[in-house]
């Protein structure tokens, strides 16, 4: 330690060039980490997912689910298997033990399904993996002012859905930081064909021969290649319907040497396919977008972009129509790290504050408070080193060490100031003083960060949670240590005087410019002697309200020292005492949660009617309670989801048609 002292001593300049440097590199890295609620948090749950379309819950079981898991349950480290079995859809859940390699996992598992025989109406399963990230970010809603009913209402629900489709969701994918947006509600373009039964039986025809037929005609194919001379072409074959007419006059048979038109024995119109969902806004139907984000995307700066690109497509849209923000997670967000940044600024005054109450130099408490900010700009650089987000986690820890950073170079400055005060010269001080507690400094140091560093290797959520904390608490501590041993005792040396000849002092005269250089750095002086000669007298308050509390203390201090060393069984019987009525009567009262209650202005409920119930049934129930949520007085606004629709964060226990929430 006493090497590494006088080194930071002797090369001031090395020092400080090293202090800019993880300045500059803290702000950079404090521009680059990604801004998110929570650390990441990832569950070691698969989920297998098939479709079997027109088939009832028991035979989805029977022919799905019941092969399925016998064939991915005998996976390694698969803890648990649970299943889902609904109207043409069946769900594996796979959950597996802490610490497993989920990528491994999902090799394994697609395996298993790859020699899986099921049946040949099944689609190829897909794998889901669980994540909570995975909820969108921006929820938007897409409103039709113009209102209507009926017919009018559907056919409008029809465009503003393929407007959404066509135009607004490639628009908001382009959005640096988004993954995807899916669009759910209104009525999705679909083309019907309602076949006369009595007609094909005429004909002679099956169902099975018009669909094989339909899907034959509506194909474009490769015509191969045309060479002429030097040039050469491509030739495809465009057969693809492009309206109504032009499928209904297409050819399915030929009876008695006369072709057999779709219209003959059909019906062909544009209508809808059926329903997923219904969302709501203030009970008007609406389209709803749910942007997802990437993986590594900033969520508050994916948040402003999305909300930019809605500026510039407001100007673009269809009459009597308007894109509003139902639920934006961006706010909350900045709110919660706004309130955590204040809290650790507040925090860090009040430690200066403090710090200039007691030691009444204005100079070792700009020595001592340098070490707050550099040993937080160092945490910002090694956070962003290990992929760490800034999250009410990690600046909580920060939060949480910012009174702790101050310790150590407390304790080394004090050392110092003392052995200047036995009359040691300030570069022999700042020797001396920091290598005496150099050793008791690293120690209580290192104490401290064993007790944090630990939590990093917690397996399960808790971990993961309090990972970004601990590492971020182990980072500060750190360079904190750094500091109070290299800059501290730096600083606190000050400049060693320069030698200067006799001859240069007398021959050297100042030009124009180098007396302008010492007007300003003397006025500049000036203006710092005012600034603190203003914060001594604003201060002195405090420092005459500090300094009373110490000399009260050094006076009563050592008669309570002295009665508790004469009276040690009081004292050990008093602790003990405290310790059982903590353990046995306040403990037992205290609540236990992973993570305390959030207040984002907001209340969410969660719908389920019995199994079975058609989608407009739990509409009408979701709409009931919406309408009884208006009579609260204070609702802003009421959003609601009938159904899952196709959106990403759908759980696949609680979904279906007969579900519905209400925010």
């Amino acid at each position: 330690m006493q090497k590494l002292i006088d080194f930071a001593i002797r090369r001031r300049v090395t020092v400080i060039m090293c202090t800019i440097a993880i300045v500059l590199f803290g702000l950079v890295s404090l521009t680059r980490l990604k801004l998110n609620l929570l650390p990441d948090l990832s569950y070691p749950t698969l989920t297998v997912r098939t479709e079997l379309p027109g088939a009832a819950p028991l035979e989805v079981e029977t022919l799905v689910t019941r092969p399925v898991e016998e064939a991915v349950g005998v996976i390694r480290n698969v803890r648990q298997v649970r299943s889902v079995s609904r109207a043409g859809q069946s769900d594996v859940v796979l959950e597996f033990v802490w610490g497993t390699d989920m990528d491994v996992a999902g090799i394994d598992v697609r395996e298993k399904l790859d020699v899986l025989q099921l049946p040949l109406e099944a689609e190829r399963p897909l794998l889901l993996r669980f994540d909570p990230s995975s909820e969108p970010v921006l929820r938007l809603a897409f409103l039709d002012n113009a209102g209507g009913n009926g017919a009018e209402n559907v056919d409008r629900l029809k465009a503003l859905r393929r407007f959404a489709e066509d135009r607004l969701k490639p628009d908001l994918e382009a959005v640096e930081g988004s993954a995807a947006v899916k669009v759910s509600g209104g009525y999705e373009d679909e083309v019907q064909v309602f076949v006369d039964q009595e007609k094909l039986a005429q004909l002679g025809l099956s169902i099975e021969a018009v669909t094989r037929r339909i899907r034959a005609e509506n194909v474009n194919l490769s015509g191969g290649r045309l060479e002429q001379g030097m040039q050469r072409f491509l030739v495809r074959t465009l057969n693809e319907f492009a309206t109504i007419e032009q499928m209904a006059d297409s050819i399915i048979a030929t009876r008695n040497g006369q072709p057999v038109y779709l219209r003959d024995i059909a019906s062909v119109t544009r209508g809808y396919k059926e329903r997923e969902a219904i969302t709501r806004v203030n009970g008007a139907e609406t389209i709803e977008l749910a942007i997802y984000k990437e993986g590594d995307a900033n969520t508050v700066q994916l948040a402003e972009g999305i909300q930019a690109r809605v500026a510039e497509l407001a100007e673009r849209l269809p009459e009597d129509t308007e894109i509003q923000t139902v639920y934006d997670q961006s706010r909350f967000i900045s709110a919660a790290i706004g309130e955590v940044k204040n809290a650790a600024l507040i925090g860090g005054l009040l430690a200066v504050l403090v710090l200039y109450a007691f030691l009444r130099d204005a100079r070792a408490t700009a020595v001592t408070s340098i070490a707050i900010p550099v040993s937080v700009l160092g945490t910002f650089v090694a956070m962003y080193g290990f992929d760490l987000s800034l999250n009410i986690m990690s600046l909580g820890g920060i939060a949480l060490a910012v009174g702790m950073l101050v310790d150590n170079a407390v304790v080394v400055l004090e050392s110092i100031v003392r052995k200047q005060e036995q009359g040691f010269e300030r570069p022999l001080a700042a020797s001396k003083g920091a290598s005496e507690v150099a050793t008791a400094v690293t120690a209580s140091t290192l104490t401290s960060i064993a007790v944090f560093f630990p939590m990093v290797f917690i397996s399960g959520v808790a971990g993961q949670l309090f990972k970004d904390q601990s590492l971020t608490v182990t980072f500060a501590l750190i360079f904190s240590l750094i500091v109070a041993l290299t800059l501290v005792p730096m600083l606190a040396a000050g400049r060693p005087p320069r030698a200067v000849s006799m001859a240069s002092a007398g021959s050297a005269q100042p030009g124009r410019f180098g007396r302008f250089l010492s007007a300003l750095a003397a006025g500049v002086r000036r203006l710092f002697a005012w600034v603190g000669k203003a914060f001594s007298a604003l201060l002195r308050p405090l420092v005459r309200t500090a300094q009373g509390l110490t000399g009260w203390a050094e006076n009563h201090y050592p008669a309570a020292i002295g009665w508790a060393l004469t009276n040690p069984v009081k004292i050990l019987g008093a602790a003990i005492a405290l310790f059982l009525v903590t353990v046995v009567v306040i403990a037992p009262r205290l609540g236990t949660e992973l993570i305390p209650q959030m207040a984002q202005g907001e209340f969410n409920v969660d719908l389920r009617l019995p199994p079975g119930s058609p989608l407009e049934q739990t509409d009408r129930t979701v709409l009931a309670a919406q309408r009884a949520s208006d009579e609260l007085g204070n609702v802003a606004l009421a959003y609601s989801v009938a159904g899952t629709g196709n959106r990403l964060d759908a759980n696949p226990v609680d979904a279906g048609d007969n579900t519905g929430r209400l925010s």
